[in-house]
């Protein structure tokens, strides 16, 4: 049985993990690493591109012998070719891969570990479960869990409330059930849900569409940050900012510094760090630098932001 490993921050892996003389680095076989992720299309994607550019130009700088190829991707396909394309001309030693969407990029990752090379999947799971030798995520059941107990607390008498999801994956099945099942018991009834698939213009529209469709609405689980940007602006346009409150996700400074100022719109906000792409870099290369067992899963710790421990979870010099 894999073991399942739960820290509360990407920054410990370097840390917690005894790593071979730099002398031994350089003496080593040169290994590739392919790190394939979506483009920086939302802020959240944005920090994991910052993180990964980061945690790879330290790895080089301390292990000349390994080699990263990094490819972002817009969209599903690129994505696919990407992969295709480090087996194919790189001949890469392992991959590490956050997936655009979980169903088209099963097929093409499980080819990558049936070639016998290491396999690293970050934050969004594959369609099929025991492809990846290593997974690493924040805790989305617990990201779903934390927002719904929170929506209870604060609404104990109930109330009437739309939610938005993000891309159609794994861990946006894995938020939503444990939304809703901590739901379970109170007097709050979801009245509208759809994808607004993690992106803020997609969003505002379908927030647009909920104002239009319900007179009564009390709260908003936008279940990410970029979302809950184009969901204010969709409620503030509609001038209806005094009806309701909203609750994202993901720990975006905005929105950390909108709670820690009290704003009633966004009183509270739930973790889920970028950086864990850093994390899940660091283990991939440590499996070829160290003897320390890497198999199985890595999951960060989601946490909710209140205006007492705001500045626990600020960081003014993130990109996110």
């Amino acid at each position: 049985m894999k073991k399942l490993m739960k820290l509360a921050g990407a920054g410990l892996v370097a840390a917690s993990l005894a790593l071979p003389s730099l002398a031994t680095a350089q003496d080593a076989e040169p290994v590739t690493i392919g790190v394939s992720i979506p483009a920086a299309t939302h802020g959240w994607t944005g920090g994991v591109n910052f993180h990964a550019q980061q945690a790879i130009d330290s790895l080089k700088e301390t292990y000349p012998h390994l080699e990263f190829v990094l490819a972002t991707a817009g969209d599903p396909g690129k994505q696919v070719s990407d992969v295709e394309d480090m087996m194919a001309t790189r001949d890469i030693d392992a991959l590490v891969i956050l997936p655009f969407e979980s169903d088209p990029l099963t097929g093409p990752v499980k080819r990558v570990a049936d070639a016998g090379k290491w396999v690293t999947v970050v934050d969004r799971g594959l369609a099929q479960e025991g492809i990846e030798d290593l997974y690493v995520a924040g805790d989305n059941t617990a990201f779903g869990r934390v927002a719904g107990e929170y929506f209870k607390e604060k609404m104990p008498d109930g109330g009437k409330i739309v939610a938005l999801r993000g891309i159609p994956t794994t861990i946006d099945n894995e938020r939503v059930e444990a939304f809703e099942a901590a739901l379970e018991g109170s007097n709050i009834e979801i009245i509208g849900m759809e994808h607004g698939d993690w992106n803020r213009d997609k969003a505002f529209e379908v927030m647009q569409d909920f104002l239009s469709r319900f007179p009564e609405i009390d709260a908003v689980w936008a279940s990410d940050d970029d979302m809950a940007l184009g969901v204010i602006e969709a409620i503030n346009q509609a001038g209806r900012e005094g009806d309701m409150w909203v609750l994202g996700g993901a720990g975006m400074k905005q929105m950390i510094e909108r709670v820690k100022a009290g704003d009633a719109m966004v009183p509270a906000d739930v973790t889920y760090p970028p950086a864990m792409i850093a994390t899940a870099i660091r283990l991939t290369a440590d499996r070829f630098v160290s003897q320390a067992p890497m198999e199985g899963r890595f999951i960060i710790g989601s946490v909710l932001v209140t205006p007492e421990n705001a500045d626990q979870y600020l960081y003014p010099d993130s990109p996110f």
